[in-house]
């Protein structure tokens, strides 16, 4: 059984930057898809930034993060990272790393935005002041 383990999560000024970062093991994760979702205060939870498999790691980004954040992959594969720069409030939530279903074939943008998940982490704390 695969785990992920994300770190990272932190209180933040408006204007600041974060660095979330997720380790997966138990799976050779390098073919699949990984990505990051969040969850706000009262709201579903939302698919912000995925990327393809470590053998082509096109990235895709939800449109309100999009120039904010960027989202990457370790050279093995098995770890992906989320920069958050010029975060605001409305960042704030719990940030969970997922994979994708299945391997190659779950695309980064089906794994984003359309039920793409396998599965899923603890998922951290993020908190941006005003």
């Amino acid at each position: 059984q695969g785990q992920l383990v994300e770190s990272g999560g932190d209180l933040v000024q408006s204007g600041g930057s974060l660095r979330l970062s997720c380790a997966a093991s138990g799976f050779t994760s390098d073919y699949y898809a990984m990505g990051w979702f969040r969850q706000a205060p009262g709201k579903e939870r939302e698919g912000i930034a995925c990327v393809n498999s470590a053998q082509d790691p096109v990235p895709v980004y939800a449109d309100s993060v999009k120039g904010r954040f960027n989202i990457s992959r370790d050279r093995a594969g098995n770890a992906v990272n989320l920069q958050m720069d010029s975060v605001v409030p409305e960042d704030t939530g719990v940030y969970y790393c997922a994979v994708a279903q299945i391997p190659l074939l779950t695309t980064a943008e089906k794994l984003c935005f359309a039920d793409g998940a396998g599965a899923w982490g603890q998922g951290t704390q993020v908190s941006v002041s005003a």
